[in-house]
C-alpha cells in the first residue's frame, strides 16, 4: 500500500494548502516545537562543551558508557534512541581520539562492547561540571516545577 501511495504522490495534481493550515502547524505541531527546542538546546550544550572538543551528542554517548560493566552496542543504541549504524559512526571520532575502545564481547565474539579509556574518563570528568552548569541555566529559564514536568512529558512521548 505504501508503494501505491508513493507512486500516486508523483501523479497528484497541484493543490493548495491554505496559509491558515501553515499557521496551525507552526503554532500547534508538537513535533515541530520539540525539534526546534532540541536544536536550540543542542546548540547551547555544543557551545558549552566546545572548549573540551566535545559535542553534546558525544557527551551523551560517553555518559551512556559510564557504567560498572561495558555496555553492548544494542543497549546504548536503545538508550540513545539511535540505530546501530548511526551509533557506530558516532563512536569513530571518540575512538580515534582514544576516548573509547570497542572490543569483542568475550561471551559472544559477534557482539561489541564499548569502554571509556582513562583519557575518556578524565575528559568526561571535566565535562560534567560544564553540563551541570548549562543544565542549571536551562532549568532556571523555566518556571518552578516546569523542568520536571517537561522531562516527565517528554519521557511519556519517547
Amino acid at each position: 500500500m505504501s508503494n501505491d501511495l508513493a507512486s500516486s504522490a508523483t501523479d497528484l495534481k497541484p493543490a493548495h494548502v491554505p496559509f491558515q493550515t501553515t499557521l496551525l502547524v507552526r503554532d500547534t505541531c508538537l513535533c515541530l516545537h520539540v525539534q526546534r527546542a532540541a536544536r536550540a538546546l543542542a546548540r547551547r550544550f555544543d557551545e558549552a562543551l566546545r572548549p573540551l572538543g566535545l559535542t553534546n551528542g558525544q557527551f551523551s554517548l560517553m555518559m551512556s558508557l559510564n557504567r560498572p560493566a561495558p555496555p553492548g552496542i544494542g543497549s546504548v543504541a536503545a538508550l540513545l534512541a539511535m540505530d546501530r549504524t548511526t551509533l557506530t559512526a558516532a563512536l569513530k571520532p571518540l575512538e580515534r581520539r582514544g576516548l573509547i575502545v570497542v572490543t569483542a564481547d568475550p561471551a559472544d565474539r559477534r557482539s561489541r562492547l564499548m569502554t571509556l579509556t582513562d583519557a575518556g574518563q578524565a575528559l568526561l570528568a571535566r565535562a560534567v561540571p560544564i553540563w551541570q552548569q548549562t543544565h542549571a541555566d536551562v532549568d532556571a529559564q523555566l518556571p518552578d516545577g516546569a523542568p520536571d514536568r517537561l522531562r516527565r512529558d517528554l519521557k511519556a512521548l519517547a
